[in-house]
């Protein structure tokens, strides 16, 4: 069989029933919004066409990702890996120091992108409903007016070379097929089911990497084709009744931070 990439196990997902949800994100504030399988695999494949049509990028490029844990920036690591890119997971302090071919910040990061060397600089506004940025240099695109333009379907010149570098992060670089293979092994070690909903939990301002040095935390839910919230809320009480309001059985996260998680709710090592 041939070995998997992490594109190949979201459309598996995706086939599964893509009208079902897929990320439930709550910001700082409570605001909620639901993507299902459908409308983020939209995102994906506008993205990723972005990524190649506008951005001019070959399969390998390094894309720097400095974005918070939000669901655009899960947007953009699907997209990166369907496109064949090279990912670095990493925050405006640390741009430039892979020498990136093309950066993606959030609103605060743009002087920093512009900063790195990259031949291309994105920034998002992350506002929820993907409103654009307030304001925007001439020399920086603003991801969620750009993207619109693109097609709603993608389709690669070339199948993704699964042994080509997928992740540059610590402690190494991966490979497409190094995270399929792990994200598929954590997820059969788990034992979550088709009937399980993932949270990840984490601060505003933290970046992917949180996710795990082989972003696990978002590829074994997806491995499963399991649904997704999103939850960045600091009260105890508010975080429980979100997490049994969106019926999570099981969340990753939360290492540093001491609330407490219902009863029946489990986190996966």
């Amino acid at each position: 069989m041939p070995a998997k990439t992490p594109g190949d196990l979201w459309r598996s997902a995706v086939a599964a029933d893509p009208a079902r949800p897929f990320v439930t994100a709550y910001d700082a504030a409570g605001g909620r919004v639901e993507l299902s399988f459908a409308t983020f695999d939209n995102w994906v494949a506008k993205t990723a066409n972005m990524i190649v049509d506008g951005l001019a990028a070959e399969p390998g490029a390094k894309i720097a990702l400095a974005l918070p844990v939000h669901w655009q920036g899960f947007v953009w690591l699907i997209a990166s890996w369907t496109a064949g890119l090279n990912v670095i997971p990493a925050t405006v302090a640390t741009l430039g120091e892979d020498d990136p071919d093309i950066v993606v910040t959030g609103p605060d990061g743009m002087d920093a992108a512009l900063a790195s060397g990259a031949e291309e600089v994105v920034a998002t506004s992350l506002h929820p409903l993907g409103a654009p940025l307030p304001t925007c240099p001439p020399s920086v695109l603003d991801y969620t007016v750009e993207v619109r333009g693109y097609g709603d379907r993608f389709v690669p010149g070339a199948p993704v070379d699964p042994d080509a570098a997928a992740l540059s992060s610590y402690p190494g670089t991966y490979s497409g097929a190094d995270l399929a293979a792990r994200a598929e092994d954590r997820f059969a070690k788990s034992e979550l089911t088709s009937t399980d909903r993932v949270a990840i939990i984490t601060d505003e301002s933290e970046a992917l990497a949180v996710l795990g040095s082989d972003l696990s935390d978002l590829l074994c839910p997806v491995a499963g084709g399991l649904p997704l919230v999103l939850s960045h809320e600091r009260d105890s009480a508010r975080l429980q009744s979100q997490l049994r309001m969106e019926r999570v059985t099981a969340y990753v996260g939360l290492e540093d931070r001491f609330f407490e998680i219902p009863s029946g709710i489990r986190h996966l090592p």
